[in-house]
């Protein structure tokens, strides 16, 4: 199943990294918010996907270090954000950066269990490079 794409991030005038929001969607959310048809609240009530609220909040231009609070985000979605911002890398270089350190922390933990498991000393699963 395809994501949906992450926003690209910048800092605002007042020094903060946000998402790059999407003025039609603030507009619309702020006007159905003014007349009482709609606001963040109403939206929380909804029956609306995890991937669909995470896309919401970047729409809106959340704040990074907001987003990251939000119930409603993975760790996956949010170290990708903070990578992205961190180093400027696109969003598939962000999370492949996610991912690998994902995989060897994973690694790690693994070594000596396998180890015993195959009985092997630990270094002997060290990987050569």
């Amino acid at each position: 199943m395809k994501r949906n794409p992450i926003q690209p991030l910048s800092l605002d005038s007042r020094g903060v990294m946000r998402f790059k929001e999407n003025k039609i969607i603030r507009n619309m959310l702020d006007r159905a918010t003014q007349k009482g048809i709609m606001d963040l609240n109403s939206i929380a009530c909804e029956d609306y996907s995890q991937e669909d609220r995470q896309q919401f909040a970047q729409l809106i231009g959340y704040s990074l270090s907001g987003y990251g609070e939000l119930s409603y985000v993975d760790d996956s979605s949010f170290a990708t954000a903070s990578e992205m911002a961190e180093t400027g890398n696109d969003e598939k270089d962000a999370r492949i950066e996610f991912l690998e350190g994902q995989l060897n922390e994973l690694k790690s933990a693994l070594r000596i269990p396998m180890a015993t498991l195959f009985e092997k000393h630990p270094d002997d699963l060290m990987e050569e490079r």
